[in-house]
């Protein structure tokens, strides 16, 4: 990607390019960090002429094609198909000829190139200066939006002016399908390459209606232009419209695009009309205005401070504006792991959405939850015939989908991950005590609850003790597969008992399953390893093998990519966070002692060969004191995608550890956790780092959190609320505040680590 500049609190900027910057690589980076998307349509940051490119992308959710699966060794349950995530037509595409010379950034001269993703507008701007190579100088600028109140639509304003007299112009701005894309990277977590997904069923000037192969999905793409006398045509794959005229200075082009998409839909064309046509009639200044209004509205319930550190500032609201985008208007669709920035994991949805982006979202901007729960509700036909094809009872959620079927061909970590189940039954609680959504637990929530709780119930077994045993699973720790007792699964699958057994104790139908659901829960086996004084990740986890960290080379990592899972499985070497988010989302059933002592055995073993670790391990490293530890954990998720070399960002941002750059600052630095259904603090702040204030919804209430190393103020407006501060209860009317003295906290020391984080006190305003 282009040079970043410094640090703003509001905006992403990119100055500049250069050949290095040209690089399919970094392009393929930029183009995520400055995509735009609703949770519902997704473009790109795609160049407005196409090239150069480092893979175009138009997404819309759910809209997928099928593959078969092909297994050199079949077995029973196997997955045959799956589900990959299908460009739609782009609608980007704006190309200029200037005096008969295409406007390429790698021919003439660039006088000028920024592009700025505004963090509060919700707009990707373009300000361009080129000079041909005949030395005729024209002004390009572009502002382009997709739209969080009109859910279908995006438009772009394309203006060009002439800077060195009168110059010929023509422009060619077209709405394609089936475009080239690039071949597939040698990386699990990249996306299959499907070839003109899209079969052409008509088109006119206005909209293309395609249909996807094996899927059958329709989709109808309309598109109009305004401002500017245009000629338009259409052909099965395109719809061009063109301009031609000739410029003087001080008479710029203003062309005003409007885009609209129907899929999922009995008539998609006539729906992707009728929405384009409202855009048209609202024009572009209006969208901009209630894109601005959607945010402002967001941002009073969003929004993190934190002083003294600028570039995680910034950091933090580019990954919630992100994290946003992922989710707002997702329903009746899921929340991918890639959001709609990139097609990387096929476009699969994954558990990172129930644990990491949901609770964020719960407590910022609750009603996408209600939508992205409800979209599982859906889904639960399919996850039902999976827990049947696994000789399961209840439901068996699938570790990789889109439309709800599994669609992970490796097993060991994909169907053996039952703890997805408990994941979603968790977001179901957390939702309806942040929320009070008494429609959707009844509606949908319930039944969740109770499917999940019978596969436990029956995957569960009692010893001769009496002691219930989860065996043959993998936790969230992909390094270590078909596992016996994993501390994370039991304790998620304990609470998705108990709150099934609670959420339906009073009816008469369930009783029996009630009973046999907390005998379970209660009767589960969490495994501690006493000569250690540690929790064991697994049963039998502390007595394997040590892995080799001195014999093992920086370009060794990940290992996934460089071991063969043989090797990973027997030794004490852990992806991800496992344990440590055991004890960040159970706090409740560890001792502060605990944590500690467990936070540094498994800081030892971690290698973070996951996005999804840094942002847990910063939540204890805080809780156990290591303070400057937990900063620079917070700062590696903050700014994983944003300042390049993101492990696999070209292929989408990463949205889980976006939310985790919330998690980090609100859970780790804010102390807030949500145990039992009521919101409790223990903040603490280092004293490098002068302030840190952030907002959450509970209910009808809205708190803001104001830390800093001495103190603590909560402020709430709304309805009345209750909350807990270092274990002691406290109420605040709407319009009150209380300010809390805080005991200092000595930093500690951080262990040692196989990959510890990049220090970033050098970064640190000294102000």
């Amino acid at each position: 990607m282009g040079e970043i500049g410094p640090a703003e609190p509001w905006a992403v900027r990119e100055t500049g390019l250069t050949d290095e910057t040209l690089t399919t690589a970094q392009l393929r980076q930029s183009e995520s960090v400055f995509a735009l998307a609703n949770g519902h349509i997704g473009l790109r940051g795609n160049l407005d002429e196409g090239l150069p490119d480092g893979m175009p992308g138009t997404y819309l959710n759910s809209l997928f094609e099928e593959r078969d699966l092909v297994y050199p060794e079949a077995g029973y349950g196997f997955p045959e198909t799956t589900q990959t995530i299908v460009d739609a037509p782009n609608g980007k595409l704006i190309a200029l000829t200037v005096d008969d010379e295409p406007f390429d950034v790698r021919t003439g001269t660039l006088r000028r190139h920024e592009r700025c993703l505004d963090l509060r507008a919700g707009t990707l701007q373009r300000d361009v200066e080129w000079v041909s190579g005949s030395g005729t100088a024209v002004r390009i600028r572009s502002t382009r939006v997709v739209s969080f109140p009109y859910s279908s639509v995006a438009a772009i304003r394309y203006e060009v002016e002439a800077l060195s007299g009168p110059v010929r112009i023509r422009i060619d701005s077209d709405l394609l399908a089936n475009e080239e894309q690039p071949d597939q990277r040698d990386d699990p977590r990249a996306s299959a390459t499907v070839e003109a997904p899209l079969r052409p069923v008509s088109h006119s000037p206005d909209v293309l209606l395609h249909r996807t192969a094996r899927s059958g999905i329709e989709v109808a793409s309309a598109v109009a232009h305004t401002g500017a006398h245009v000629t338009t045509s259409s052909e099965p794959d395109r719809i061009r419209a063109v301009v031609s005229t000739t410029l003087r200075p001080g008479e710029p082009l203003r062309l005003d695009k409007f885009l609209a998409y129907a899929w999922h839909e009995s008539d998609p064309a006539t729906k992707a009309l009728a929405d384009r046509d409202e855009a048209v009639e609202l024009g572009f200044d209006t969208l901009l205005e209630r894109q601005r209004e959607y945010l402002d509205d967001f941002w009073e319930s969003a929004d993190v401070e934190l002083d003294g550190d600028p570039e995680v500032q910034q950091g933090v609201r580019f990954c919630l504006f992100h994290v946003l985008q992922a989710g707002a208007e997702a329903g009746p669709h899921p929340i991918a792991a890639k959001g709609l920035t990139g097609n990387g994991y096929d476009g699969h949805v994954l558990w990172d959405t129930e644990t990491f982006v949901l609770p964020v979202l719960t407590y910022t901007h609750p009603a996408c939850v209600g939508m992205a729960l409800r979209w599982r509700h859906r889904t639960l036909g399919e996850a039902r015939e999976r827990a049947r094809e696994l000789r399961l009872a209840g439901a068996a959620y699938p570790w990789r989908t889109i439309g709800g079927t599994e669609c992970s061909g490796y097993w060991p970590a994909g169907t053996a991950a039952l703890h997805v189940n408990a994941d979603i039954a968790a977001a179901v609680l957390r939702y309806v005590a942040a929320t009070g959504d008494e429609d959707f637990l009844r509606e949908a929530g319930l039944e969740i609850l109770a499917e999940t709780a019978r596969l436990w119930c029956r995957i569960s077994h009692a010893d001769d003790d009496g002691v219930f045993h989860i065996s043959g699973v993998t936790g969230p720790d992909e390094y270590t597969a078909l596992v016996d007792d994993n501390v994370f699964t039991n304790l998620m699958a304990r609470q998705n008992l108990l709150g099934a057994a609670s959420a339906l104790a009073d009816t008469t139908a369930f009783a029996d399953e009630v009973r046999a659901w907390r005998e379970a829960a209660e009767g589960l086996f969490i495994p501690y390893a006493d000569r250690r004084e540690v929790h064991e990740q697994h049963a039998g986890f502390t007595r394997l093998e040590e892995w080799d960290f001195d014999e093992t080379k920086d370009d060794d990592y990940p290992l996934m990519l460089n071991f063969p899972y043989l090797d990973l499985y027997r030794r004490q070497v852990v992806k991800q966070a496992d344990l440590v988010l055991a004890m960040m989302l159970h706090s409740e059933e560890f001792t502060a002692e605990q944590k500690r002592r467990a936070f540094e055995y498994y800081e030892a073993r971690t290698v973070r060969d996951s996005s999804l670790s840094a942002p847990v391990q910063a939540v204890l490293a805080a809780e156990t004191g290591h303070l400057e530890l937990a900063h620079d954990y917070l700062a590696e998720a903050a700014l994983l995608d944003l300042r390049a070399g993101g492990e696999s960002s070209g292929d989408g941002l990463h949205i889980a550890a976006c939310a985790g750059a919330w998690i980090a600052l609100v859970q780790g630095f804010g102390g807030f956790r949500d145990h039992g259904g009521r919101p409790s603090f223990a903040p603490r702040l280092p004293q490098h780092l002068p302030r840190l204030r952030f907002r959450l919804r509970w209910r009808e209430s809205r708190l803001r959190v104001t830390v800093t190393p001495e103190q603590v103020t909560y402020e709430a407006t709304g309805a009345e609320v209750t909350f807990h501060h270092y274990g002691t209860a406290v109420t605040l009317a709407g319009g009150e505040t209380a300010t809390i003295p805080l005991d200092p906290v000595e930093n500690r020391p951080a262990p040692p680590s196989p990959r510890p984080p990049q220090r970033r006190r050098d970064a640190l305003d000294p102000s």
